[in-house]
């Protein structure tokens, strides 16, 4: 071998080296898979989708990555609620496109797949969905259930198409102005309502205390009126008059104030 081709051959391998890296394969990032394509034979692979990885192939042939994590994209929408006022929204949706079938993916959509299929489908059922209810339901109570209805519709319209639709979120209703004073009154006028009724009971049921608290002080007095005689009324007389009597300080004098009537003490020494 001469010097020549001895001070050519590592020029060559590093160069073949260097081709190799760039052009003779590609890098699956985790969270990925790829599908490969031949340029110069049938086209895209069937049956096969490549897992994270380097993958080697000739330079003229492709590998399409695919992102198989969880993806979010937002569209800002303005929708016309069922009684045609025109609501602006933030419209959030969560997707993943099946792993298994990014074969089949990419061959009847391509890697736009979200711009292509997902959006356009995902602006009419969004727009359809909040034609169903009025301003003051996708503004405060009914977001959840709109929500749920536009996961429904559009994971059915895109069941043939590869595409996991996860979630959607409803953000940043905005309403006109009208509309939105006419419900903060509404809710004020609500608050006030309840506030009231809260009051009215409160003294409906201090009324009931009252009423059972007089019908017992009344029980009571009957029983005690029905138990007092007069013979119980001169005993305690005179259980009285003679602890009256026992008083170390006191000089008794008794004088009857009728045949039957209890003594009277008419003074005592201190």
């Amino acid at each position: 071998m001469s010097r020549l081709h001895r001070t050519l051959l590592p020029l060559v391998l590093i160069a073949a080296f260097a081709l190799g890296q760039v052009g003779c394969g590609t890098q699956i990032p985790s969270g990925h898979r790829g599908v490969f394509y031949y340029k110069f034979g049938d086209g895209t692979e069937f049956g096969k989708v490549y897992t994270e990885g380097f993958i080697w192939h000739l330079p003229w042939n492709t590998m399409f990555v695919y992102k198989t994590q969880l993806q979010e994209n937002k569209e800002a929408l303005t929708v016309l609620s069922s009684d045609g006022a025109s609501i602006g929204m933030e419209v959030s949706i969560l997707y993943r496109p099946v792993a298994e079938k990014l074969d089949s993916l990419q061959v009847t959509i391509g890697p736009n797949y979200y711009n292509v299929t997902i959006a356009p489908m995902m602006r009419t059922i969004s727009r359809t969905v909040a034609g169903r209810y009025k301003p003051e339901a996708i503004y405060s109570t009914k977001r959840e259930e709109m929500a749920k209805a536009m996961v429904e519709e559009i994971a059915l319209a895109l069941s043939d198409k590869y595409i996991q639709i996860e979630n959607v979120l409803i953000r940043d209703v905005q309403i006109p102005a009208k509309i939105s004073e006419a419900i903060n009154f509404k809710l004020t006028a609500d608050q006030e309502a309840q506030r009231k009724m809260f009051e009215i009971e409160k003294e409906k049921l201090e009324a009931d205390r009252k009423r059972v608290e007089a019908q017992g002080i009344a029980d009571f007095q009957k029983i005690v009126a029905t138990g007092i005689t007069p013979s119980l009324l001169k005993w305690k007389g005179i259980e009285a008059t003679l602890k009256l009597a026992e008083s170390p300080n006191a000089k008794v004098v008794i004088i009857g104030d009728s045949k039957d009537g209890l003594p009277i003490i008419l003074g005592g020494d201190r």
